[in-house]
Order: structure tokens, then sequence, then C-alpha cells
């Protein structure tokens, strides 16, 4: 990974949230997948972080941020992105998560929207019925006893060569399971998202196309013809990645092609 210009930990919300800095130029926040960490966006970071000032983050209880007494609900951690953004003393930054971490920066888009300069969403739906049916029955059966046989994935490879307590590995699965299994829909609030929006995903995600049709739809996009002088173009973006699935996504070498000139575009009275 791309040497880091800062890093340090936060104490935000009873949490000690590690957070490392990358580059310089406008703020650029990362939020990982479940059960990873910012590590997980290495293959991105080189291209992510040339000319602005990324920051990889931790997310409770995963990689190098501890765990406390307290669930994993995308609704509490999106107040954590929030605050970091405070804490770091910006005024706004963008958000880019992927799957997990993609929530949780759409909640902090809805609970804060002044914190949130643009937002990129990258494989994740805006209610759970947007997955597969498959993919839910087996957010469904997941359970802490899945950790032991976990230990043999790359996930827990990082986990374990990072978390101040390899051992409370069981403890974030269960608290991963835990998340999985509620239900929800976010599809009123995120009609209400004023940051604009870009959408990620692939071809074969885990997300169904008629959901990630749907989501495009809340956001203004694929409403109506934009018209020969694009007058009508909507403010929010959709990317669909050839041959990209949920699990490959982060390396689809397509994707930063399709997310930097959204990221470069100028925002309205900024």
């Amino acid at each position: 990974m791309r040497r880091a210009t800062g890093m340090g930990y936060a104490k935000i919300n009873g949490l000690s949230l590690y957070y490392e800095e990358h580059g310089s130029g406008e703020p650029l926040l990362l939020l990982h997948g479940g059960l990873g960490s910012g590590e997980m966006f290495a293959p991105l970071l080189p291209a992510l972080a040339e000319g602005r000032r990324v920051v990889l983050v931790d997310l409770q209880g995963h990689g190098r941020t501890e765990d406390i007494d307290r669930p994993l609900r995308t609704e509490l951690l999106a107040d954590d992105v929030a605050a970091l953004i405070e804490h770091l003393d910006l005024p706004q930054a963008d958000l880019m998560g992927y799957s997990f971490g993609a929530a949780v920066a759409l909640r902090t888009a809805i609970q804060h929207p002044g914190a949130v300069r643009r937002l990129v969403v990258v494989s994740t739906p805006a209610k759970r019925e947007g997955w597969y049916p498959e993919v839910v029955a087996a957010m469904g059966r997941m359970g802490a006893e899945a950790a032991e046989m976990m230990k043999q994935s790359p996930a827990y490879e990082s986990y374990a060569r990072s978390a101040p307590r390899p051992q409370d590995w069981p403890v974030l699965v269960g608290k991963t399971a835990d998340l999985l299994k509620l239900d929800y829909d976010w599809t009123a609030e995120v009609a209400a998202v004023t940051a604009p929006t870009m959408l990620v995903f692939g071809d074969a995600d885990a997300v169904r196309p008629a959901h990630v049709v749907e989501f495009f739809g809340l956001l203004g996009g694929g409403l109506r013809d934009p018209g020969w002088d694009g007058s009508g173009l909507p403010a929010a973006r959709l990317a669909v990645l050839p041959g990209a699935t949920h699990y490959d996504i982060l390396t689809a070498p397509t994707l930063t092609a399709a997310v930097l000139p959204f990221l470069d575009q100028p925002v309205a009275g900024a």
C-alpha cells in the first residue's frame, strides 16, 4: 500500500477510531466493506490519492479500531464518520464506500447532509430486498459460529495482522451477522439526499439490476431524456462495470476510470 502521509486515532462516540491519510487536496474518505479495513482500497489508492487528501477509515471493530460495547449499526457508524469529518476540521468531505461501507456512506449523507460534498456508493442497495433472494437468505443464516471456518479467509488474515485484539474475531463476525439479519428500506430517505451521488455496480453484482435502476431513479436518474444539449442531465450518475461481481469490483480496472471524473466535477455553490 502507498505510504501514509499521516495516521492517528480519533476519540469520538466512545471509539478510538483509526484513520490514515494519503496525499493532499480535496478530502475523500474511503469506507471499507464488512469484515475488512481500509487496506481493501490498496488497489485504488495510487489513482485516488493523486491530487486528493484520501482518508482511509477503519470502522468500529474493524482493522485497527477496537470494538466497543455497542452493536454494529449503519446509523451509528454514520455518526462516527460525520464526527471524524469534524475531528479533521473539514467543512465537508467526499465519501466513497464499498458494500457495508457504502451503506455507512449513504447513511452519512442521509443523517448529516451538510458533511458530505459528493457521494460514491459502490455495490450496496437502498433496501434489503435489493439483494438477490439467495444473498438475503445467506445473510439470514450467518452467525458467530462461522468465525472459525472464516479463519481461512483473507479477511481474517488481515484482521489477525492489524486488530488490537485478534481474539475478538468471533465478536466481529457475530455482530456483523446480527446486522445482516436486519430488514431496512431507505428508499424514501435516499430520494431526499442532496449530495451529488454516483452509484457503481458490477454487471454481475449481488444487487438485482432492477433495484439498481430503482435506486438510480430515486436520485433523479434515468427518468427522462436529458435533451440534445444535456440540459436535463441529472446530478446523479450510474456506472455498471462489465464483468465485475460484488466480490471483485474493487479490483476492476474500470472502477477508478468511472469514479474520478465524477469526483473531479465542481459542486454547485462550493
